[in-house]
């Protein structure tokens, strides 16, 4: 059963805290992740790019000249794809992109990013956020003191005090653990947590 060190904001060690090995030691396997990765790109894309053929755009319905005898190369309408105005051959149309991923899978790769956290030593606990008005200042102290750069903070439950003194810090996001997801997961260098919050996250993915 994996251990980690429980820290207070000024990064004095206050306790240890045992991990779920159902969550925190699962085997990695890298193609998951990025099946996982990939279905969640794929469901951001709008899929409502659209251009108009040839029967869309305006105009066309007369024929431009006679069929023979002008010395011209026949044509039947001025919205040919080859003229000015004329409608698009093969262009985008209105799809969807989004992939096809099993939910045991999904929560499989962010099972297995935690672990891989885990094992990079990028994975922090604080027993608890000690700040007590808004200040974006002080966050980023905060992060300082732990020698964080780009980082995930998760959080267990909506903190106002946490989320805008974060917002304005770049390279940091803040995320509630219902939204923990394996893009961000993978995306963010370090993962900062609470005590409350990994239990939060074991409720949720332990088998």
């Amino acid at each position: 059963m994996p251990t980690v060190d429980v820290y207070n904001t000024n990064r004095d060690v206050v306790g240890q805290l045992d991990l779920n090995d159902s969550i925190f030691a699962v085997a990695v396997k890298p193609h998951v992740m990025h099946e996982v990765v990939l279905y969640q790109l794929a469901k951001r894309r709008a899929g409502t790019a659209k251009v108009k053929g040839r029967s869309e755009v305006r105009g066309g319905g007369k024929k431009p000249w006679r069929q023979k005898g002008t010395g011209r190369a026949r044509a039947g309408t001025s919205r040919s794809p080859v003229w000015r105005g004329g409608g698009t051959i093969h262009g985008p149309q209105p799809r969807s992109y989004e992939m096809k991923v099993p939910k045991k899978v999904r929560k499989l790769a962010v099972k297995m990013a935690l672990t891989q956290k885990l094992l990079d030593r990028e994975f922090t606990v604080l027993d608890q956020f000690q700040m007590q008005s808004i200040k974006t200042k002080d966050f980023a102290a905060l992060l300082n003191r732990f020698e964080l750069g780009k980082t995930l903070v998760v959080i267990a439950q909506p903190d106002e005090i946490v989320e805008k003194s974060a917002r304005n810090i770049p390279n940091v996001k803040v995320l509630r653990s219902e939204g923990l997801n394996v893009y961000d997961l993978l995306n963010y260098h370090n993962l900062l947590v609470t005590r409350e919050t990994v239990g939060r996250i074991e409720e949720s993915f332990a088998s």
